[in-house]
């Protein structure tokens, strides 16, 4: 079977044979201590900065998730305000994350399907905005996120990129923080995030330390820092995904980053082209600035069902449409697991359903 679900996702196809040099080198009981461990945090750290261009202005930390993350943030950068751009699910839950942790959090919402064009200045010590939201198939283009730092240089500019990764290319100088999870663009099992966080976040965490606050124990920003400038972790962690997600991050630059991007936009224009001209079915995104490259939604209506039961008859899994869009919505995964030729496969079954 094809997994075309937007995560957890395909594997890429190198994982397998990295998880078992894993577990042959003892990787599953290494000390997250040892020197050995050290030198896979480093190289994972090394892999990354080369295949997405990190500075080294910006810090890489491992959590147990992205949605982890989403309280990390608040809990580490922000005393009283917080603004968060809504879009779709999953913006909605980093805002409610807020909300439950008693901060006086800004919601600026337009509807599923549509994005944002304007940047706003605004009250707030955390901006968060999600770059490709998962859950409607929205990618919001990247001058407006740079645009959001350029009218609020105070405030910490927090990029949700779960799904845009390692696809999109961000100037890091625009962006304070950055995170993922490996499940979806990186081809793995879930189980592993990944937050990039610059000297701006670690100076706000250390003052709020300073000044009494509670920014969380174990993890807090300082605690991130002091261990991960030994190339260690605050406690014991999935060593395996960390060790796997590097050689992933090898392969990535050996295959090019460049040949991966013109794939995924390949692969895109492909499957959108086919939408716009399919008789019954067509994408959920409409406005071409905010059409996704990642996560591209079918809006099926009443045949979602008969759909995704032919495409399974197929071998293609499609993702089932998310929250409210559950039953007249498919999504469709777009990340370096997925072949050229799988999306030629899917357009053409596509074409023949009616």
């Amino acid at each position: 079977m094809i997994n075309f679900s937007p995560g957890p996702s395909q594997l890429y196809f190198t994982v397998e044979d990295h998880t078992k040099s894993a577990f042959r080198l003892g990787v599953p009981s290494m000390s997250h201590r040892s020197p050995a461990f050290e030198a896979i945090y480093q190289h994972t750290q090394e892999q990354l900065r080369a295949l997405l261009s990190i500075p080294h202005t910006h810090h890489i930390f491992f959590t147990s998730s992205a949605t982890e993350i989403w309280e990390r943030l608040i809990q580490n950068l922000v005393v009283e305000k917080s603004a968060h751009f809504v879009n779709g699910a999953f913006s909605e839950k980093f805002y409610k994350a807020a909300k439950q942790l008693h901060k006086k959090a800004l919601e600026i919402r337009v509807q599923d399907g549509d994005g944002f064009s304007n940047p706003l200045k605004l009250d707030a010590e955390l901006i968060g905005v999600t770059h490709n939201e998962t859950s409607t198939g929205v990618s919001l283009p990247k001058s407006f996120i740079y645009g959001l730092k350029d009218q609020n240089p105070d405030a910490l500019l927090c990029v949700d990129a779960v799904s845009s990764l390692p696809n999109v290319d961000f100037d890091y100088s625009k962006i304070d923080s950055v995170y993922f999870s490996v499940q979806k663009g990186f081809g793995m099992p879930p189980g592993l995030g990944v937050w990039i966080a610059n000297d701006a976040c670690i100076a706000r965490a250390e003052s709020l330390l300073a000044k009494g606050l509670s920014i969380g124990t174990h993890h807090s920003l300082p605690f991130y820092l002091k261990n991960g400038l030994k190339n260690q972790t605050p406690e014991t962690p999935n060593s395996v995904a960390i060790y796997v997600l590097g050689k992933v991050a090898e392969d990535m630059m050996r295959r090019g980053i460049g040949t991966i991007r013109n794939e995924t936009e390949y692969k895109a224009v492909i499957l959108y082209n086919e939408l716009k001209q399919h008789k019954s079915l067509s994408a959920f995104v409409t406005e071409k600035t905010y059409q996704s490259p990642t996560v591209i939604i079918v809006e099926s209506g009443d045949l979602t069902e008969r759909l995704s039961k032919y495409l399974q008859e197929k071998g293609i899994v499609a993702g089932e449409g998310y929250g409210v869009h559950q039953g007249s919505q498919l999504r469709f995964a777009n990340f370096p697991a997925h072949s050229k030729e799988q999306f030629e496969l899917l357009t053409d079954y596509l074409t023949a359903f009616s």
